[in-house]
């Protein structure tokens, strides 16, 4: 069963396991009710070119709803989360939940037993029975970051026959198959949000209160419009340009004090609040292989970062602690560190804290200095 979501590469997926001479079903997902028009999505045109795919190739296309479970696996988090100041990737979730679980559990009703996405990633099926997931062969495109969530039971179920491809390959062979969305764009940001802007999207949901922005040693320099609109290392969107006093320089968030409703900024991209050498991360998943504490591996704190070399520092139960060799910027709450042992994917866990210092204003009393007017 192929999960066609009416872009290029699901279609090209489904188009390589019939030239292997697979028999192929598929079946769109819709995940999310909100009017079209509203919430930016796009559902009722991918549905219309997944049928037509699915109609070039002559292929069977069941359709399911699966919009209540997303709201209750992967919404409800993902607003918690940015309730609680932190940046969450529901993309992950979303993988592990929906599209590796529910879907999963349909197209087995179906009678499938294996399904197949267009996801940029390779499997390995090793001598002892386990598999593992390796980056794609395209590192532009790779996902394996956002599938290091998924357990071996879904990881053998699961097939990526894109996972040897580059993105131009792709399209390609779906402009030399006739396929109707050969040079359809590729979608971006979040399906429930889609291109439309994210803070009058999020501000329908969660309330937050307008507060002050400070620069590290405590003057005030502007006001924020709700702390649950920003995230660290963040630039545009502050307001706060073209200050008496101050350079001409852009000004970046370098931290979000919940407790007291306040936005610090300074004007530094790598100031020394936002670099960290240590992340600490909760809710660790192993695919398969876990890490020892002390071992060299290499992760990434966000999506397309190139890796970078760290030591697993400390392991405990869903606790993991990466020492990272260069200081990583604007380390989130909320977002995933990924581990990786070459081309494998071990992992990752979910960002705790990394371990920059607070602004100096939040260690010392005397936080009310205005800039002047």
């Amino acid at each position: 069963m192929t999960a066609m979501s009416g872009g290029v590469d699901s279609s090209v997926t489904a188009l390589l396991l019939q030239q292997q001479g697979q028999p192929v079903a598929g079946m769109f997902m819709k995940n999310w009710e909100e009017d079209d028009q509203v919430s930016g999505c796009t559902a009722a045109d991918d549905a219309a070119d997944a049928r037509s795919v699915a109609e070039k190739l002559d292929m069977r296309l069941h359709e399911r709803n699966f919009a209540a479970e997303y709201w209750d696996e992967v919404f409800e988090h993902f607003l918690a989360e940015i309730r609680a100041g932190r940046t969450p990737n529901p993309d992950i979730l979303c993988n592990r939940e929906i599209k590796f679980r529910v879907f999963a559990d349909h197209a087995r009703d179906l009678g499938a037993d294996i399904i197949a996405t267009g996801h940029y990633a390779r499997r390995r099926e090793n001598p002892d029975g386990t598999v593992s997931l390796l980056k794609a062969v395209d590192l532009n495109k790779d996902q394996s970051y956002f599938l290091y969530a998924l357990d071996q039971k879904q990881l053998s179920m699961a097939r990526f026959p894109l996972g040897e491809l580059t993105k131009p390959q792709v399209r390609a062979l779906a402009e030399q198959a006739g396929l109707p969305v050969a040079d359809k764009k590729d979608s971006t940001g979040i399906c429930f949000i889609g291109e439309r802007n994210f803070d009058r999207f999020i501000a329908r949901y969660l309330e937050s209160a307008p507060g002050e922005i400070r620069t590290g040693s405590g003057q005030v320099i502007g006001r924020h419009r709700g702390l649950i609109h920003y995230t660290p290392g963040q630039r545009q969107g502050l307001g706060i340009g073209g200050l008496r006093g101050f350079s001409e320089d852009p000004w970046y968030v370098v931290f979000k004090d919940m407790d007291n409703n306040v936005l610090y900024a300074e004007q530094n991209a790598s100031h020394p609040t936002l670099m960290s050498t240590r992340v600490t991360a909760h809710e660790a998943h192993w695919i398969g292989r876990v890490p020892r504490a002390g071992e060299r591996l290499h992760a990434k704190i966000r999506y397309r970062q190139r890796d970078q070399a760290c030591r697993i520092e400390r392991l405990d139960d869903s606790v993991v602690v990466l020492a990272f060799d260069q200081p990583q910027r604007a380390v989130t709450p909320g977002q995933a560190v990924v581990v990786y042992d070459g081309d494998e994917c071990l992992g990752g866990a979910t960002i705790a804290a990394g371990n920059a210092p607070l602004p100096a204003a939040m260690t010392t009393t005397d936080t009310t200095g205005a800039v002047p007017a």
